[in-house]
């Protein structure tokens, strides 16, 4: 199971990794925005962990004899997800540091942008800035808060992606080898 969860992982880690170093330059020219861009980066991490699905399916058949628990199938998808998603924070964290990224800042701003185009009150814009000032501070200063940050992007698709597939092929009848 470790090398399968391992070469699965480290594949998905890859993909959504190449993914993120694609979109960022283009975050910055301005051809994706916010809001695009969320549909392009969920799409591109549930495709990659997709793999969770064929990983399990694969060791359930040719390990198995097609027959899974819900607890192993979930062992692997829960171990592919943290593979790829610790690639895929270790990417950002290398591209945020070596091109001095202005990420926090963009994202801010689209998150005022939005709430002025709900009608927020000047009030609400000032909290709002407020708090963005700290939180900018801490991303910028903390690594930990930073990759905790873009940890939270990737698990829980990882984690419904688990849920879903460990559910489905610990049937037996479904997909059969």
């Amino acid at each position: 199971m470790k090398k399968l969860v391992l070469a699965y992982g480290f594949i998905a880690g890859v993909i959504v990794s190449v993914m993120l170093l694609v979109q960022q330059p283009l975050f910055e020219k301005g051809i994706l925005n916010m809001d695009n861009g969320v549909y392009v980066g969920f799409t591109t991490m549930i495709i990659a962990l997709s793999l969770i699905f064929f990983a399990i399916k694969s060791y359930r058949d040719q390990h198995l004899k097609g027959s899974i628990t819900f607890i192993t199938a979930f062992k692997i998808g829960i171990f592919i997800t943290l593979i790829a998603s610790v690639l895929y924070a270790l990417t950002w964290e290398g591209y945020y540091s070596l091109t001095d990224s202005d990420f926090m800042e963009q994202w801010q701003q689209g998150q005022l942008d939005n709430m002025i185009k709900n009608g927020a009150t000047e009030t609400e814009l000032a909290e709002m800035r407020k708090d963005q000032k700290t939180m900018g501070e801490l991303y910028k200063n903390n690594f930990f808060v930073r990759f905790g940050f873009t940890l939270t992007e990737i698990l829980p698709v990882g984690l419904m992606i688990t849920l879903i597939s460990a559910g489905i092929l610990r049937k037996n009848k479904i997909l059969p080898a």
